[in-house]
């Protein structure tokens, strides 16, 4: 078991059912066969986590699974990763959390997905000694996860502030709706703010992803990281605004980048890189994930990266 973990990683834990791409969505009563499927571990906090492991970070989980077999599995695969699992809690008599991703060739992911024990993990939840020992907290699948209320939250945050750690906050949106009256008390206790810019889209009604990331500014996020995929990343600061392209890698599933990214930046400010520096780690971290099928096996470990930042370059220009 790990101690004095230098990242609590709080919020979504997922078993994902995830296939390799098949060529076609079936018809109805058509079997489709695919090269190969995994059941993975999925969801922000884990993902992060086991991403942060594999930089050689000690990282803890906090978050819920079911008193069901997957959450057995989730945890026992989260060990095998290095993963500190004393924050997770088992609920009695929910279901974990589980995703089906189905890739298709040449066509975004498409998840059917089922909330499970996720529903009623709460800010609570994320115990305040063991946040005080840290050197960062994350909090990904905010607004997404039901009882997660926001000045509940902002104490939290808070806390970890006061307490020296940094805070790096992460969303999942599901569509339209009113969501800067759930960050307008939070956002002010956010070092790194870092959502896509469909999500920030939907948050802000913005489409330019720098408009979206004053949006947050405004708010009172001290660093909006906007990120777009395959089309980089903006970022934006009391001293910088950035923008980054994006490494060219071979695309295979796009799960668990956003969250790769997001591990790639925490090192970087655990190490105390620059902004630039920052984005080329989580750039190349979010690149390598989306090179095999589910959110962590493709990740590179801290070898691999450094390797592969010698060997490749990332545009980034000032905005």
């Amino acid at each position: 078991m790990l101690s004095n973990s230098k990242v609590l990683c709080a919020g979504i834990i997922v078993a994902d059912h995830v296939c390799h791409p098949v060529s076609y969505l079936p018809a109805a009563g058509e079997l489709v066969t695919a090269d190969k499927m995994l059941l993975t571990i999925g969801g922000c906090a884990a993902n992060a986590a086991v991403d942060l492991v594999k930089m050689n970070v000690t990282a803890t989980v906090v978050g819920r699974v079911g008193s069901d077999v997957f959450g057995g599995i989730v945890i026992d695969m989260l060990r095998e990763h290095g993963v500190d699992t004393s924050g997770i809690q088992t609920t009695s008599g929910a279901d974990t959390s589980q995703t089906l991703i189905v890739n298709v060739v040449g066509q975004d992911r498409r998840f059917i997905h089922t909330f499970g024990a996720n529903a009623v993990f709460s800010a609570s939840d994320i115990h305040l000694e063991k946040l005080k020992q840290s050197k960062v907290l994350y909090l990904g699948g905010y607004l997404v996860m039901r009882r997660i209320v926001q000045d509940e939250l902002a104490a939290v945050f808070e806390t970890a502030r006061q307490s020296g750690v940094k805070t790096v906050l992460d969303v999942v949106v599901a569509g339209p709706g009113e969501y800067l009256t759930r960050l307008d008390r939070l956002l002010p206790h956010v070092d790194v703010f870092s959502p896509n810019n469909h999500e920030a889209g939907l948050m802000t009604g913005e489409s330019d992803p720098v408009k979206q990331a004053e949006v947050f500014r405004r708010l009172g996020a001290k660093t909006v990281v906007i990120t777009m995929g395959g089309e980089g990343a903006v970022l934006v600061n009391d001293k910088s605004r950035l923008r980054a392209g994006a490494f060219s890698v071979p695309f295979v599933d796009g799960s668990g980048g956003g969250d790769a990214f997001d591990a790639g930046f925490i090192y970087g400010m655990l190490n105390e890189m620059n902004p630039e520096d920052c984005l080329r780690i989580a750039s190349a971290l979010g690149a390598s994930c989306v090179r095999a099928i589910g959110t962590t096996p493709g990740v590179f470990t801290r070898s691999e990266c450094e390797d592969f930042l010698r060997k490749n370059t990332l545009r980034i220009d000032r905005i």
